[in-house]
């Protein structure tokens, strides 16, 4: 006992070396409040924003696991150790933090993103909230990163209203307008009923399972239902789904997004679609039990509840919801927001194919099938929609601002640049050849295509993938409108970049990331697939 207590002891006294990037984030968005005070400045804002997202990303790529090990003390401590794979990995009942599966790979993920939004908020802020609001930003990117290691469910629970907190502030901060602090509040109120909804989900599996670890929550329930699904474990996932699908924009948990993404600051909203949903798959994904090796059974699988039938519904009403909406938009942030919505639905796929176990007598599936798609898409989906965004960014200055699809006309001869980064976004989430949307739908079409799996769960997957085409069809007429009204129509009026350049350049940035990984993408593929822990289906 007093050893188990020891070990227990110095795990906890060492968790912080798993989220030292986060700490550095942190520590900015504390000096940045202060600066706030004593130096004003944008320019300022974002240097030292830019400096602490480059240090924290220093520290992710010197401190790995592997370099913790002596820090920890791990060799001291293998009689608490199991393998995946023959390679030792930690005790999950002992750590709040999980280090293994995709931590790593959100980390990087969030780093990534709160520099291009730090970028972005150059042309969104004014001197007297620039600080301020590049701390929010830095929070919300510190959040993300500790939702994809979070190993319990008050750290997961954390980790998110670390997220959605500082959002609160984003949305509201810069706002000049009535329609700005009606989508502020609607947000803000909205949010938090769907976090009482998931902490409520939270409360049964910690009733059922009498702890918070989530590695220790799927092995109770899956040593409980072997025979069969406890009714209350039901209702619980239901609930974290409910919970997690206001995030991820799911329907009918959507309804927000329109009305949010049209009222508030265009910069905020790029991050309010992209960042939510990197943390509300990955805390999904976990929740269910789908990134804890070795696996031989989910909690929640196909065979024993209704919950993978539930995610296919819920996909499948999703992408054609988003996709049937977006057509009759004029406005483009709404159109944004709904097209948000049908990728959603999208990446769900990836859940459906995943909660379905492999029907193999014996061996191991190289990686938990459908996850690391979801991944892939994930970066596809954050390039192609922040660029989208930061196009409108640069575009909202003087007194005419781009807010509409017939603002866009002629967009070809008074903006080449901005319209042509657009273009390659647009053309990215319609899904053309040798673009990152593309190769993002191809690996979960084909992925649910191919579900490995046999019967009436391999026949729903399938149709799954034909419904996603032909809603991937349907968001093409959307998709090549705004194309076709920025290079065959002539100017209505000349749109005003008063904001200056950065904002353009986040732009081309994203455009030319969503070009090369739709030329090249085995890297991201293969980090996406690294990240997902092998599944043992050994017999």
């Amino acid at each position: 006992m007093k050893l188990l207590r020891d070990v227990h002891q110095e795990f906890l006294t060492g968790a912080y070396q798993y989220v030292l990037p986060e700490t550095v984030l942190l520590g900015t968005a504390c000096v940045l409040f202060v600066l706030a005070i004593t130096v004003p400045r944008r320019a300022v804002a974002v240097g030292v924003g830019l400096l602490g997202v480059a240090g924290a990303a220093a520290l992710a790529a010197l401190v790995g696991v592997e370099s913790l090990r002596g820090v920890l003390g791990w060799q001291e401590l293998s009689l608490f150790w199991g393998t995946v794979e023959g390679t030792p990995y930690y005790p999950r009942a002992l750590s709040p933090f999980d280090p293994t599966g995709p931590a790593a790979f959100v980390r990087w993920v969030a780093l990534a993103s709160a520099a291009l939004f730090t970028l972005l908020a150059y042309a969104e802020t004014r001197d007297d909230n620039a600080c301020e609001y590049v701390a929010c930003l830095l929070v919300a990117a510190a959040g993300t990163s500790l939702v994809g290691r979070a190993n319990d469910l008050v750290t997961l629970f954390l980790s998110l209203e670390m997220l959605s907190i500082p959002t609160y502030v984003l949305l509201y901060l810069p706002v000049r307008s009535r329609d700005g602090q009606e989508s502020a509040v609607k947000y803000f109120v909205l949010s938090i009923l769907s976090s009482a909804v998931m902490l409520f989900g939270f409360s049964y599996l910690y009733g059922l399972t009498g702890t918070t670890n989530l590695g220790a929550i799927v092995d109770t329930l899956n040593d409980a239902h072997k025979s069969q699904v406890g009714p209350m474990a039901l209702v619980a996932i239901v609930l974290v789904i409910a919970g997690l699908g206001f995030r991820l924009t799911l329907v009918p948990f959507h309804f927000y997004a329109p009305d949010v993404y049209e009222g508030g600051p265009t910069g905020v909203v790029a991050q309010l679609a992209f960042i939510p949903k990197v943390a509300g798959f990955i805390a999904l994904a976990r929740v269910l039990g789908m990134l804890y090796p070795p696996l031989d059974q989910l909690p929640f699988d196909a065979s024993g509840t209704l919950i993978p039938m539930t995610l296919w519904v819920l996909a499948a009403v999703t992408m054609t919801f988003g996709n049937a909406f977006a057509l009759l938009q004029t406005n483009l942030k709404r159109l944004l927001a709904y097209s948000g919505i049908a990728h959603a639905g999208y990446m769900l796929i990836g859940f459906v194919v995943a909660s379905t176990l492999p029907d193999v007598v014996n061996g191991t599936v190289p990686s938990q099938v459908g996850l690391d798609s979801v991944l892939f898409y994930l970066v596809t989906y954050g390039l192609m929609t922040v660029g989208s965004f930061a196009v409108l960014v640069h575009l909202a200055g003087g007194e005419h601002p781009v807010e509409t699809v017939d603002d866009l006309a002629g967009l070809a001869k008074t903006h080449p640049w901005a319209a042509g980064a657009l273009a390659v976004c647009l053309f990215s989430l319609l899904g053309l050849p040798l673009s990152a949307g593309f190769a993002g739908k191809l690996l979960l079409f084909v992925g649910a295509f191919d579900a490995p799996t046999t019967g009436s769960l391999k026949t729903m997957a399938r149709i799954l993938a034909v419904v996603a085409v032909v809603n991937s069809a349907i968001g093409a007429v959307y998709y090549l409108r705004l194309v076709g009204v920025m290079t065959l129509r002539s100017p209505l009026k000349v749109a005003e970049t008063s904001r200056g350049n950065v904002a353009l350049v986040v732009a081309l940035i994203c455009a030319a990331a969503t070009v090369a990984v739709g030329v090249y993408p085995k890297p991201l593929a293969d980090a996406a697939r690294a990240a997902i822990p092998l599944r043992d289906v050994g017999r």
